[in-house]
């Protein structure tokens, strides 16, 4: 009797249990989520982890067989810091290559190298000949529109400068960004959350740049970029410069079809009073309570305070709910100097101005991790469109950081729609590539920065909806976006009326998409649109399994009375036959 009850309670456990740190990492705990993106062209989505004190770089490839994050040989060692790693094509060979940026005691600058993808091991860069220097960290960005990634930033000088890529893997061009002193005469700020997305509805990515005082934006275009604006920074209360603001983050927070401007402010040094704006023509307080349930007040983590993650106050955003909202994560210290990272969950609101959402901390969303965590982002374990979560643990006895694993299991059938676009290019000496099990994977490219997906639909009620994202618009300071992205339809099981796909100025509309599919668009040949293709996978929703299910069973259950009713009337008809038999003997005599 023992051993049935320690098996039907650890399987009661096993249902309800959110963590499932073991079924995705295994052993592998000590491996610092720097960058996410499809190494081995298997349609799985890789995780890039940095290992010993953030000195090396290793790639977790994704399986759909536990461990869902296996360790490789794929590692590269180095002597300096690692401050960032950003996975694309740098060559044009449809390979991914690992862009990997150290921070340099000796010179205090920022060391650029490539580690180039092909078949075979990781050829690692030489430390010592990195393949461009400069200040602070870079933007990626396809500043030519030829699909092979490029760079922005400030040189050694510290000026704006644009790096461009080319085919035979030497120095990038270096092409220093239009001069007016009027203008860009502030320096990028440092930590920077520069970005590459379409904030003007033309379908070409433009350019936000973070200055101390303000943020710029620089209209995209088919010959460079052009000044458009720029915006200053939320107003503290009390004008007092002693406080923080933190990393922008760009979400379409009202369903509106508009990307709006999300920044995390602190009022104060030690961030006690904590906030969060957002910028749709003016900024806005969202009003959020800080104070648990406890009556403990929360902030954002200091700058100063520093651990690993936290030396930038940076939000998270993603639909956790799948209602089509996106929500966010964050990480806050308690009065009590604890830190923990929470989920933030996009609500109505009625005295936010002319904003009408805002974000709820949901105080207990993410337990059973009750230790300290540092980091918390974002990610799909099991491919089925649900946004799962990886956390970053921080033991302050050891001082060791470990990751978790949170399982988001929805309590209700939601439907979504999950669209990655890729560079598009091909390779004539590699049209087919191997995967990570030696199947044969045709390559369309990788991870490609800029592109901007909306869609419309209809929903239950017959109002219409609409949402739009961009792809990977941020790379620096472990920003930590998805490859892709993922839109909650919530409980509509109608058609997405109509799917929307810029790059680079160009444009094409996808009618009628199937609910709860995973799109993958090929932009090629880019300037004709009519000609990119879209492979679609179709995921089962909860509701239509337990239906096949319910199906299967009622079917099963019909199929057994009917046998069972068949075999008895053959047994009636054999006993009937035995006594006829009987009869007949009995009579002849």
């Amino acid at each position: 009797m023992a051993p049935v009850l320690v098996l039907l309670l650890s399987l009661i456990t096993r249902t309800y249990t959110s963590d499932i740190t073991a079924a995705v990492f295994g052993n592998v705990l000590d491996g610092m989520p720097a960058a996410f993106g499809d190494f081995d062209s298997d349609e799985l989505t890789d995780v890039f982890i940095l290992r010993n004190n953030a000195t090396t770089l290793e790639i977790l490839l994704a399986s759909d067989q536990e461990p869902l994050l296996r360790p490789t040989n794929l590692n590269c060692p180095f002597k300096n810091l690692v401050t960032s790693v950003v996975p694309g094509d740098y060559d044009g060979d449809v390979f991914m290559d690992i862009l990997v940026t150290t921070y340099s005691r000796e010179d205090s600058l920022t060391h650029v190298h490539i580690i180039w993808g092909g078949l075979g091991p990781l050829q690692c860069p030489t430390e010592s000949l990195p393949i461009l220097k400069m200040q602070g960290q870079p933007l990626t960005m396809d500043y030519n529109q030829d699909m092979i990634i490029d760079l922005f930033g400030a040189n050694e000088l510290n000026n704006r400068t644009f790096w461009i890529f080319n085919h035979n893997r030497t120095k990038p061009e270096a092409i220093p960004m239009i001069s007016n002193r009027a203008i860009d005469s502030e320096p990028i700020r440092m930590p920077h959350s520069n970005a590459f997305l379409d904030l003007n509805h033309d379908y070409y990515p433009d350019l936000m740049i973070t200055t101390a005082n303000h943020f710029e934006i620089w209209n995209g275009g088919s010959k460079g970029f052009r000044y458009s604006r720029k915006v200053d920074w939320p107003k503290q209360k009390g004008e007092s410069s002693t406080g923080h603001v933190g990393q922008v983050l760009y979400l379409d927070v009202e369903l509106k079809g508009k990307l709006d401007l999300i920044v995390p402010v602190c009022s104060d040094e030690s961030c006690k009073e904590s906030s969060i704006f957002i910028y749709n023509g003016v900024w806005q307080d969202l009003k959020i309570n800080f104070r648990d349930k406890q009556g403990v007040l929360w902030g954002f983590v200091p700058r100063s305070n520093y651990r690993r993650y936290t030396n930038t106050i940076t939000l998270r955003g993603g639909d956790f709910n799948m209602d089509g909202y996106p929500d966010l994560l964050a990480t806050l210290q308690s009065e009590k100097s604890e830190i923990k990272s929470f989920l933030l969950l996009n609500t109505p609101c009625s005295n936010c101005g002319t904003i009408n959402r805002t974000f709820e901390i949901l105080w207990t969303a993410l337990n059973p991790f009750y230790n300290e965590t540092v980091m918390a982002v974002f990610y799909d374990f099991y491919q089925d469109g649900i946004l799962d979560v990886i956390l970053v643990k921080y033991d302050k006895t050891k001082d060791v950081y470990t990751t978790g694993a949170f399982k988001n299991s929805l309590d209700y059938d939601a439907n979504f729609v999950k669209v990655m676009v890729l560079t598009g290019l091909e390779n004539t000496k590699y049209p087919i590539s191997p995967g990570s099990l030696g199947k044969k994977k045709k390559t369309y490219g990788t991870n490609l920065p800029g592109p901007s997906i909306g869609y419309n639909t209809t929903t239950q009620d017959g109002s219409p909806r609409s949402a739009l994202a961009a792809q990977l618009p941020q790379s620096a300071h472990f920003s930590l976006n998805l490859p892709y992205t993922t839109f909650g339809l919530g409980r509509t099981p109608n058609f997405v009326d109509q799917l929307t796909i810029g790059v680079a100025g160009n444009v094409r509309d996808w009618p009628q998409i199937i609910p709860n599919s995973q799109m993958v668009v090929i932009p090629n040949p880019i300037k004709e649109p009519s000609r990119w293709k879209a492979q679609l996978f179709v995921t089962p929703s909860k509701l239509i399994l337990l239906s096949a299910a319910a199906l299967t069973a009622t079917c099963g259950l019909i199929s057994a009375i009917i046998a069972g009713l068949y075999w008895k009337e053959r047994r009636e008809d054999k006993i009937e036959r035995l006594q006829e038999a009987h009869r007949f003997h009995f009579d002849a005599m």
